[in-house]
């Protein structure tokens, strides 16, 4: 009788808008009740609708209808509060599906706020006062609220399991320690759990340390590339300015040159010109005595020719051939051949200068690169799950065995039109991207090329072929001999012939190494580069209808 006047206590006398207690009660027509203010607000907001209705049953009211405070009910709420009337708990108080719900709650139940492993029961916080006030619940375990408490019961004799097997590694009750696990290894579950704990707390310090190790390690790390960075800009300022003086004394250099190109053509034309000037004088003297003469010719008179003929036909001094020194030889040919020495010994000099720099640069290392392996458990360290993309497969390739194995089918495959689908040959890349070191197998059937190649490889044309281009690299093994294609260019390897190929890939040292596997690893091919992409795994397959190939699982 108390449950349901408390439960009449906190539903029947709340308003259902705000779910308070009713202020001033108001009753409709339909007989439901709200507090003043809030039917107000609500028929407030219907009324550009010109229909007014009940928030609970709908019915409809047309006009608004004009409310009076209901007295009775407001003096019996003011009665019902001098009792102890409470309002109905908010929403978010009651239970929703993710959460754990009041065992003992009637009608619409409260969250639960602990669990009893005792009782095997969720208690909200009035439900759960008992386990504090009363001393028979003193004992009882208390946890946050759980929906698992049934896995406490054993299935079979639907007794509490307090008792743990080491025997079998699990909880157990008393009727099972006296049957089907007679004789093993049992303790409580308390004393199992203390040991866990234990061992708990041992492994949360190995992880604290973990943790502190591998933060010390980050730290170290952020300094290091601190380090790099400041390292970096600095070598790149100082490389500036050694560049600039160097372009600038370049520069100054050209402009000795000049000058002093300048100065000896001046020096050479100077007395060039001085002769030029004396031959230009006789020239014009001779070309004055040859028109007196000319005039002296067509004299008539024979007295007066003979009279000045003798000053007319005498001539000065004339300059001799032999006074002009004519080299064979360009002036300033030597002056070239010089600058065009220099300009070379200055490009061999930049040439193998920039080759030690960027060895220097190639040679920086941050951290210590690992070795390549030894043995095939060394590789198996690196081995990484590799599945086949469908979205590149050509449309004669069958993907099997969780797309790991690729067969050359005598008809087209169903599918979907892709753009990074290999439209010419039977060619697959992989679905996932290799940038750090890896290491995998592939077992073939037929010749296959066994291959790396960056993502925005070519997806059609004769370009498209692993090996065939400058963005993949790829390992044919044909007529009993292997073949290394890149870039177009095929390189022959011998080699032990062998059905599995492993590739191991040192993304960041530029590595790349192919291994013919049996009972033993043989190197067949190693490629030292810089890789600008990642990588991702591919396969070429012959198109002999059957002929396979399969990234092995390690």
């Amino acid at each position: 009788m108390e449950q349901k006047l408390d439960l009449m206590d906190q539903e029947t006398f709340c308003c259902s808008i705000c779910l308070d207690l009713l202020k001033d009660p108001v009753t409709t027509s339909c007989g439901h009740s709200y507090c003043m203010n809030c039917i107000k607000r609500h028929w407030d907001e219907e009324d550009k609708k010109l229909i007014h209705s009940c928030p609970q049953c709908r019915k409809t009211f047309i006009p608004r209808p004009v409310l009076q405070k209901n007295t009775m009910l407001a003096d019996l709420l003011e009665e019902l509060k001098k009792t102890g009337l409470q309002a109905a708990p908010a929403d978010h108080c009651y239970a929703g599906p993710e959460d754990v719900g009041c065992d003992f709650c009637t009608g619409r139940k409260l969250k639960a706020i602990k669990s009893c492993l005792v009782c095997l029961a969720s208690y909200c916080e009035k439900h759960l006062q008992p386990h504090y006030d009363s001393a028979t619940f003193k004992k009882h375990k208390l946890v946050e609220p759980s929906k698992n408490l049934q896995e406490n019961i054993c299935s079979r004799h639907d007794e509490v399991m307090k008792m743990f097997c080491r025997t079998d590694q699990k909880c157990i009750c008393s009727l099972c320690l006296m049957d089907e696990h007679k004789g093993h290894d049992t303790v409580s579950a308390a004393a199992e759990r203390t040991e866990r704990q234990r061992e708990l707390e041992v492994r949360r310090e190995e992880i604290q340390q973990r943790i502190q190790d591998r933060e010390k390690d980050m730290k170290l790390l952020q300094q290091e590339v601190e380090a790099i960075n400041h390292s970096a800009d600095k070598t790149v300022e100082d490389s500036e300015k050694i560049f600039t003086e160097l372009i600038r004394l370049i520069q100054k250099r050209s402009s000795d040159v000049k000058q002093q190109i300048r100065s000896q053509q001046e020096t050479e034309v100077s007395p060039v010109k001085e002769l030029q000037e004396k031959l230009e004088q006789e020239i014009t003297e001779l070309k004055r005595k040859d028109a007196e003469l000319k005039q002296l010719s067509n004299t008539e008179d024979h007295n007066q020719f003979l009279h000045n003929y003798p000053s007319l036909s005498a001539l000065s001094e004339s300059t001799h051939s032999s006074s002009i020194n004519i080299r064979p030889l360009r002036y300033f040919e030597d002056v070239t051949a010089a600058v065009s020495e220099l300009r070379d010994k200055l490009q061999d000099i930049l040439r193998d200068t920039w080759t030690n720099i960027s060895l220097t640069l190639t040679e920086v290392e941050v951290l210590q690169s690992e070795p390549e392996p030894k043995s095939r458990a060394g590789f198996l360290k690196y081995s990484c799950e590799i599945t086949l993309d469908p979205n590149t497969a050509n449309s004669y390739l069958l993907l099997t065995e969780g797309k790991k194995k690729a067969t050359v089918m005598d008809q087209h495959q169903s599918y979907f039109s892709h753009s990074n689908r290999f439209t010419e040959y039977a060619q697959v890349l992989s679905r996932e991207s290799l940038t750090g070191r890896c290491y995998w197998e592939v077992e073939r059937r037929g010749r296959v090329y066994v291959a790396v190649a960056y993502k925005n490889i070519r997806r059609g044309g004769d370009e498209s072929i692993f090996g065939c281009n400058d963005k993949s690299w790829a390992l044919d093994f044909y007529q009993n001999s292997y073949i290394f294609w890149y870039n177009n260019i095929w390189t022959s390897i011998s080699g032990p012939g062998s059905s599995r190929v492993g590739v191991y890939l040192d993304h960041r040292a530029g590595l790349l190494s192919f291994y013919s596997v049996s009972e033993t690893m043989t190197l067949l091919h190693r490629v030292q580069t810089t890789f600008t992409q990642p990588l991702y795994a591919g396969l070429c397959i012959g198109f002999n209808t059957g002929d396979s190939a399969e990234l092995c699982k390690l």
